[in-house]
């Protein structure tokens, strides 16, 4: 879809003109957690659309894949904040 296009072709922005790898780190991962906000958003709609026309049985899986994308993002957080953010602010 056009928004996730944009995102990569920001990540491909971002490798190609930022220099200092740290730096070129933090970016591509905060990135990638707008990749992950996207989707995000995407399947809680989805939930929400599924329930609304009772197709309860697509309810289920879409809960646990929108549980694996907070995931991703919970663990994106950690690795931003525990060091990559901080090597690239050195």
């Amino acid at each position: 879809c056009p928004a996730i296009e944009g995102l990569v072709k920001e990540g491909e922005k971002v490798i190609k003109e930022t220099k200092d790898p740290q730096v070129r780190s933090a970016a591509l991962l905060a990135g990638a957690q707008a990749v992950e906000h996207y989707e995000i958003a995407r399947y809680g709609t989805l939930i929400a659309w599924a329930k609304m026309l009772g197709h309860n049985d697509s309810v289920d899986l879409l809960e646990e894949t929108l549980e694996e994308e907070k995931n991703t993002d919970r663990i994106l957080t950690e690795i931003a904040e525990s060091e990559v953010n901080e090597e690239a602010a050195a």
